[in-house]
């Protein structure tokens, strides 16, 4: 699928339409993905029930609906700025003072093959003011009757670069969230994740945690039970509408916090599954 070339949205509350939907299935398993609006899945329908939180729900924002791959970084970058190799950045801000989310959630992202069951895109990051260090991200995305798999990772280009991946699904308000992390990261003043690590705390939540278990929703009848390769997960669940469930490689903040260094050529990958029961 070719793409024209778009300027990446400045404010992150900003509408951004979901465009043309590429619809996978299996089984009792249907997924919409919207390449035009950041590479997302726009909705996930499993025997009838939408599980997402559209468009419309999310009144458009580009941050608020669907679920999105969230790369180069995930969660807010302080004031947009961090260091790197000895330099130090200044990301433009598009979530008040600060710049979350990475670059891909507002950008076309390119059909590279599609299936009945499956799909791969592709990003070619930027190397400009946004994101200077370049760099490609793909996902891919595989429908089964009751599981749907989710790969996402970003290569380095010719330079060295830091990286932090997640996902960020926005769940439709379940009846239960079962979640029992091991630790959390305290926020400070500006909302962003601190060290050190703390004992979870009760809800409501828009924090970050440690958490070695599989994270389960129920909704309408069914089990939704998520998994995904990696300990950090962050929970949003302060909406009347919605409960953001997002597995990371990393915190908020994380090019600070917990530096993760790519090398030129070298890969970061996050797996993330759900998987549903009646």
């Amino acid at each position: 699928m070719a793409t024209e070339h778009v300027l990446p949205i400045d404010d992150a509350q900003a509408p951004l339409p979901a465009g043309r939907l590429y619809w996978l299935r299996a089984g009792k398993l249907e997924v919409a993905l919207a390449p035009a609006a950041g590479g997302r899945i726009a909705q996930i329908r499993y025997d009838g029930v939408d599980w997402l939180a559209d468009e419309q729900q999310g009144g458009a924002a580009t941050i608020a609906w669907g679920c999105y791959p969230m790369v180069p970084w995930a969660g807010r970058i302080r004031q947009g700025c961090f260091n790197f190799d000895g330099e130090a950045y200044a990301l433009p801000t598009n979530f008040g003072a600060h710049a979350i989310h990475g670059v891909g959630f507002s950008r076309p992202w390119r059909i590279d093959s599609i299936d009945t069951d499956a799909a791969a895109l592709s990003l070619v990051l930027p190397e400009d003011a946004y994101w200077p260090f370049g760099g490609v991200a793909t996902q891919t995305v595989r429908v089964g009757p009751d599981r749907l798999e989710l790969h996402l990772a970003v290569q380095a280009g010719e330079r060295a670069m830091p990286a932090v991946l997640g996902w960020h699904p926005w769940f439709r308000k379940p009846d239960e969230l079962l979640f029992a992390p091991n630790a959390m990261y305290p926020r400070d003043g500006e909302g962003i994740a601190t060290l050190p690590l703390a004992s979870p705390s009760p809800g409501p939540w828009d924090d970050c945690f440690i958490n070695s278990a599989e994270v389960t929703l129920l909704s309408a009848g069914q089990r939704l039970q998520l998994r995904a390769d990696t300990d950090h997960w962050v929970v949003y669940d302060g909406a009347p509408h919605a409960t953001c469930v997002e597995p990371q490689t990393g915190p908020p903040d994380g090019f600070t916090l917990a530096r993760n260094r790519l090398e030129p050529g070298q890969r970061l990958a996050l797996h993330f599954d759900m998987q549903w029961q009646p």
